[in-house]
């Protein structure tokens, strides 16, 4: 059976969300944390330290991810995660944002081939170093290059040399950000090449894409999923079930993550914008329903968003 993953979506998929989304439907095998930007300072940010607090992520496989392209800061982290508990890192190698790829990390990682290998080459020999209770596992999250697809055969040679738990590929150029469409060609050459284990990631909105996909990569058993199953909360029960979504679980969704980060952030002004940035993908659930979602956009007072969205879900 198909395992499905939670993709790292900044700002969205944080502990609040995962906690809501896996009390509800509890479908994820596996939740990616959005990442953690490790420092000389070696201190996490507040947001960080509570993203991979054990106590926020009970009961769920999550697996933190680091964006670095600094083999002493990976490490240092790896070694401050496996204290709080966890064995698996995922690195980051697919963000597209220009403030990341100036920096040459995310995507922009990958316009220097040769320094990436040499940072893989650094941190397997320094993991296989350590003693086993201070081993973990290490991931990437990647994309298929800057600029051109023909980028990709070189990254996967280097992916082929290291002994990665699993290569979870977005096949998008950094160019593209999220627009035109995955390089579904570009990932079934992967798929032949890679000699770890592979997962999809991207574009897949619908119970429909789902099945598209699997009719062209039917031994493609691990699938990750960001704005489809934040836009639909029940995508994966739909998936494997056939059962969709009611608008009674919507709301109820909806109402636990409003009371969820009202509680974490302690401001009603700060949830509010939290919770618009939620409709942002939520909202494509109610296509006949613009005139009240331009409410709940421009509510400022918690009571004009809790009657806007009322009249939403009717």
């Amino acid at each position: 059976m198909t395992q499905f993953y939670l993709a790292p979506m900044e700002e969205v998929t944080g502990y609040v969300y995962r906690n809501v989304y896996h009390a509800m439907f509890g479908d994820m095998d596996r939740y990616f944390t959005p990442f953690i930007a490790p420092t000389k300072k070696k201190i996490l940010k507040t947001r960080e330290r509570k993203e991979v607090a054990p106590e926020n992520n009970q009961g769920m496989n999550v697996v933190p991810q680091i964006l670095t392209n600094d083999t002493e800061q990976f490490l240092d982290t790896c070694n401050m995660l496996i204290g709080l508990g966890y064995h698996e890192v995922n690195l980051n190698l697919g963000c597209p944002a220009a403030t990341v790829v100036s920096k040459k990390k995310g995507s922009g990682f990958l316009d220097d081939i040769g320094r990436l290998d040499q940072f893989f080459e650094t941190v397997f020999e320094e993991i296989a170093a350590l003693p086993e209770e201070r081993k973990c596992r290490v991931s990437v999250k990647t994309r298929i290059g800057m600029e051109f697809p023909e980028e990709f055969e070189d990254i996967m040679e280097v992916y082929n040399r290291y002994p990665f738990s699993e290569i979870i590929i977005h096949p998008r150029l950094q160019k593209d950000y999220y627009q035109n469409h995955p390089n579904l060609d570009v990932f079934g050459e992967a798929l032949k090449q890679s000699v770890h284990p592979v997962c999809y990631n991207g574009d897949i909105f619908t119970k429909e894409d789902y099945d598209t996909f699997c009719g062209r990569f039917p031994t493609v058993e691990r699938v990750m999923l960001g704005r489809g199953v934040v836009t639909n909360p029940g995508l994966v029960r739909e998936i494997r079930t056939g059962q969709t979504i009611t608008t009674m679980e919507l709301k109820e969704y909806h109402d636990r993550l409003y009371a969820g980060y009202r509680e974490a952030m302690g401001s009603e002004k700060d949830a509010l914008f939290k919770m618009k940035e939620v409709w942002s993908y939520l909202g494509k659930m109610f296509p006949e329903s613009e005139r009240e979602l331009k409410k709940v956009r421009k509510a400022n007072r918690p009571e004009e968003y809790q009657e806007a969205v009322r009249r939403v879900f009717g």
